[in-house]
C-alpha cells in the first residue's frame, strides 16, 4: 500500500491531506462521506480540515482534493480536525490499520438527543480508520468486519480511561481485494477479525496516547 503526504492551502492555512493508493483497485465498505458504500475503489484520502468547519459540501470538497493530486476513478474520501500526518499504523497477521485520532470530548453513541444549533454543544474531534486486507471478504463478512473495528476502537476508548464509545463523526474504511474466494466471517473470533480487531485496537491505543499527551 503505497502513502502519500500532500498539502495545501486554504485562506492563510496549509493543511496536509494523506493518500493511500493499493496496487491494484480495492473492493471497499466504508462509512466516508466520499465514496462511502460498498464498491470498488481505487484510493482512499483522509484530509485535514480547519477547526469549526463549516462547508456543508464536504463531498464537493473532498473531490477537488483528489482531482488536485490527480487521482483517477472511484476513491474514498474522509475529513477531520487532526493533523493527518500523526497517522498511526499497526498491523497483525497481514491486516493492517491506520487510525488518525482526536477525541475533544468522548460521546456514548446511545447518548441523550442534542440540540446541534445549541451553542453548548460540545465541540468533537474525530477517529478516522482505514484497514488494508490481502484476503476478499464477503459482503457479509465486510460489514462484521466493520463492526469488528468498531467494538476494538470502542475497547482502545475504555482501556484509556475515556468516557464515551467514540466521536459522532468517526468514520471507518474497510479494504480487501474484490476477487478471489471470499471469506465468510470478519467477527472478532474469526481468522481476519480477529486480525483486523488487533491491529485497530493497537493503532486506536497510540493514536489516544499521542493525543492525550499533547
Amino acid at each position: 500500500m503505497r502513502i502519500d503526504r500532500h498539502e495545501r492551502t486554504e485562506g492563510d492555512v496549509q493543511l496536509p491531506f494523506v493518500v493511500w493508493t493499493p496496487s491494484t483497485p480495492r473492493l471497499a465498505l466504508s462509512s466516508a462521506t466520499l465514496g462511502g458504500g460498498l464498491g470498488v475503489r481505487g484510493w482512499v484520502l483522509n484530509a485535514t480540515v480547519a477547526h469549526g468547519y463549516d462547508r456543508d459540501d464536504p463531498e464537493d470538497h473532498l473531490a477537488d482534493l483528489a482531482r488536485s493530486v490527480e487521482l483517477p476513478g472511484d476513491g474514498v474520501g474522509l475529513m477531520t480536525a487532526v493533523d493527518v500526518t500523526g497517522l498511526v499504523h499497526h498491523a497483525d497477521g497481514g491486516a493492517g490499520a491506520w487510525a488518525t485520532v482526536g477525541v475533544n470530548e468522548a460521546l456514548w453513541a446511545a447518548a441523550p438527543a442534542l440540540d446541534w444549533h445549541e451553542a453548548t454543544v460540545p465541540y468533537v474531534g474525530t477517529i478516522n480508520v482505514v484497514i488494508d486486507l490481502p484476503v476478499r471478504l464477503s459482503d457479509a463478512a465486510l460489514v462484521n468486519a466493520v463492526a469488528t473495528a468498531t467494538e476494538a476502537k470502542c475497547q482502545a476508548m475504555a482501556e484509556a480511561g475515556l468516557d464515551g464509545t467514540g466521536t459522532p463523526t468517526d468514520a471507518v474504511c474497510v479494504l480487501c481485494p474484490p476477487d478471489g474466494p471470499a471469506e465468510s466471517y470478519g467477527g472478532p473470533r474469526s481468522v481476519w477479525g480477529s486480525r483486523v480487531a488487533r491491529a485497530v485496537h493497537a493503532a486506536v491505543a497510540d493514536g489516544l496516547a499521542a493525543w492525550g499527551s499533547r
